[in-house]
C-alpha cells in the first residue's frame, strides 16, 4: 500500500490508557478458561452423519451420487469441506470409514406361495384321470394292432394336441394378466379354448380304427381340457374341482360296486357341463362379441394407408390406433413347442416298450400318474427355489458367494422333488393292478425324466423357454427317431434320452442362472 497503515497519526487516543506508548500495536485476545474449544472437523460430522451408507458402499461413486442427491453443489464443498468436488469428497469419507456390511432386515418375500394351493392344482391335473376308468366299459371293442385297448391311440392324440394347445394359449393369458388387463385374458381365452377343443377333436378324429365312442370320449375330453384352461388361468381351482367331483365319485365307487353304463355317462357328463357352464360364465361372453364386431367393423370402413416418406410415416398417427399392442402370438410359441416335448417324453415313459412292440402289460401307467401328480409341489418348490434366490442375492457379498448360495437352494429343491416324485410312483406301482414293477431302470429313468421337467420349468420361470422347448423338442424327437427305426432298446433308449436332456438343461440352468442379474 502506497499510505500509511495508520488512518490518523498516532498519539494517545481517547481510549486509551495512561502507560501506552504510541506506536502500541492493540492486544491479541487469549481464550478464557473454562470456553468452548475449536470448532468441529466438519468431515467428521458428515462422516457420522453417513456412517451407515459409506461403510456399506463398495466404491465411492456410490457416496458421491448421495452427496450429490442431497444438494451438495462443488462450490458448497469447497467452501465448507475443503475439497475440490463431490467425487474427492466421496473418497476421503470412503478411505475414513472402515468397510463394513449389515445383514439386511427381513424383506417381504413376492414369492410365498400356499402350498395347499399348489397340492390342489397338482390333484386337479390328475384328477381327470379318472374318466377313463369310468368310462371303461364304454371303450371296448378289439384291441389294436399294439394290443392297447381299443381308442387309446385315438384318446392319446386328442389328449396331447390338447396339452401343447393348452400351453401356448395359457402363456398368452397370464401375459395378459402380467400386464393388469384381465378384459384382454379373457377375450384370448373366449377365442382360444374353443379353437383347442376344435384342434383335439380334430386330431382325434385323424386316428382310424378306434370304436364309436372313443371319438365321443375325445370330444368330451377336449371341450374338458378347453374348459379347464379357462378355470386355472383365472384362478378357479376350487369350482374346477367341484365340477369334477361326480366324475371322481363315480369312479371310486367303480372300485367297489359295477354301475350301470347310463350312470357312467350320466356323471362323466355332468361333469363336463358343470365345467363348461363354470368356464363360460367366467369368460366376457357380451364385451367378447362387441369387440369381434368392432374389429369387423373397422376393418370395412378402415381405409388403405398410403405410403409415403419416412418422416411424414413418423408424423402422421392415423394408423397407430391398429397398431397391435400387448403380448406376441410368436411369443407363446415356444411354450407350445414345450409341451409338446415334454408331453411326448411322459407318453414314452408310460407306453415306450408297448409302442416298440412290448407286451402291454409293460404300460407304466404309473409313471405318468406320478409326473402328473408331482406338478403341484414342483410348483411349489419352483417358488421357494424363487424365494431362495432372493435371498441369496440380499445376502450374498460377492459373484461366488451368489452363485453357490443358488446352487444350494437349486439342489435343495430339485433333491425334494425327486423324492416326492420317487415316493409318489412308488405308492402307484404299488397301488396299481397289474403294474410293472419299478426296477432300476425305470427308477432311474423316472427321476432324470422328473429333473428334466422341473429344470424346463425352472428356466420357463425366469422367461428362457426357448432353450428349454430345444432341449425337450430334441430329446422326444431323439426318442420318436429310435422308436420309429427300432434303433436300441426301448428301456436303454429312454435311459439315454432323459439322462442326456437333464445333463443340457442342469449346463443351461447353472450358465443362465448363476448371474445375480437374472434374478432381478
Amino acid at each position: 500500500m502506497s499510505g500509511s497503515l495508520w488512518l490518523k497519526p498516532p498519539g494517545p487516543g481517547p481510549g486509551s490508557g495512561s502507560g501506552s506508548g504510541s506506536g502500541t500495536l492493540p492486544a491479541i485476545p487469549r481464550p478464557r478458561p473454562g470456553g468452548p474449544g475449536p470448532a468441529a472437523d466438519p468431515m467428521d460430522e458428515l462422516a457420522e452423519r453417513l456412517d451407515v451408507f459409506i461403510a456399506s458402499a463398495v466404491h465411492p461413486d456410490e457416496i458421491a451420487a448421495v452427496l450429490e442427491s442431497d444438494g451438495m453443489t462443488d462450490e458448497y464443498i469447497r467452501l465448507t469441506y475443503g475439497r475440490h468436488d463431490s467425487f474427492a469428497l466421496a473418497e476421503d469419507l470412503y478411505a475414513r470409514v472402515p468397510r463394513s456390511f449389515p445383514d439386511p432386515g427381513p424383506a417381504p418375500d413376492p414369492w410365498k406361495v400356499s402350498l395347499a394351493a399348489c397340492l390342489l392344482r397338482g390333484v386337479i391335473f390328475a384328477l381327470p384321470g379318472l374318466a377313463y376308468l369310468l368310462g371303461a366299459p364304454l371303450l371296448e371293442g378289439p384291441q389294436d394292432r399294439l394290443g392297447l385297448p381299443a381308442g387309446t391311440l385315438t384318446l392319446l392324440a386328442g389328449a396331447l394336441i390338447g396339452w401343447v394347445w393348452d400351453q401356448a394359449l395359457s402363456h398368452r393369458a397370464y401375459s395378459w394378466l402380467g400386464l393388469g388387463d384381465r378384459a384382454a385374458a379373457g377375450r384370448t381365452l373366449l377365442v382360444g379354448a374353443p379353437a383347442g377343443a376344435v384342434l383335439g377333436t380334430a386330431a382325434a378324429l385323424a386316428v382310424p380304427g378306434g370304436p364309436p365312442f372313443s371319438y365321443a370320449f375325445a370330444a368330451g375330453q377336449a371341450l374338458y381340457v378347453g374348459a379347464a384352461t379357462v378355470l386355472l388361468v383365472l384362478g378357479r381351482e376350487r369350482l374346477l374341482l367341484a365340477a369334477l367331483a361326480p366324475m371322481a365319485a363315480g369312479a371310486l365307487a367303480v372300485l367297489f360296486v359295477d354301475l350301470p353304463v347310463p350312470v357312467r355317462v350320466t356323471l362323466l357328463v355332468a361333469s363336463l357341463l358343470a365345467a363348461c357352464t363354470l368356464a363360460v360364465r367366467e369368460l366376457p361372453l357380451a364385451d367378447g362379441l362387441r369387440s369381434a364386431a368392432h374389429r369387423i367393423r373397422g376393418r370395412a370402413t378402415r381405409r388403405p394407408a398410403r405410403v409415403g416418406p419416412v418422416r411424414w410415416q413418423m408424423l402422421r398417427g392415423a394408423e397407430e390406433e391398429y397398431t397391435p399392442r400387448g403380448p406376441r402370438l410368436g411369443d407363446s410359441v415356444p411354450f407350445g413347442v414345450f409341451g409338446l416335448g415334454t408331453g411326448l417324453l411322459v407318453l414314452y415313459a408310460a407306453m415306450g416298450e408297448v409302442l416298440a412292440g412290448g407286451p402291454a402289460e409293460a404300460v407304466a401307467a404309473p409313471s405318468a400318474v406320478a409326473l402328473t401328480l408331482s406338478m403341484g409341489p414342483a410348483e411349489w418348490l419352483l417358488h421357494r427355489f424363487r424365494s431362495g434366490s432372493l435371498s441369496g442375492l440380499q445376502g450374498a457379498r460377492s459373484p461366488r458367494q451368489f452363485r453357490t448360495r443358488m446352487l444350494t437352494t437349486l439342489t435343495r429343491c430339485l433333491s425334494t422333488y425327486l423324492v416326492v416324485l420317487l415316493a409318489l410312483g412308488l405308492a402307484g406301482t404299488l397301488l396299481w393292478p397289474g403294474a410293472p414293477g419299478l426296477t432300476g431302470v425305470r427308477v432311474a429313468t423316472l427321476l432324470l425324466l422328473g429333473a428334466v421337467m422341473w429344470s424346463g420349468l425352472l428356466l420357463q420361470s425366469f422367461g428362457a423357454v426357448r432353450p428349454a422347448a430345444v432341449v425337450c423338442a430334441s430329446a422326444a424327437v431323439a426318442q420318436s427317431v429310435a422308436l420309429l427305426t427300432g434303433l436300441g432298446q426301448p428301456r436303454a433308449v429312454q435311459l439315454a434320452v432323459a439322462g442326456t436332456a437333464a445333463a443340457a438343461l442342469a449346463a443351461l440352468v447353472c450358465l443362465l442362472l448363476g448371474r445375480a442379474t437374472a434374478h432381478r
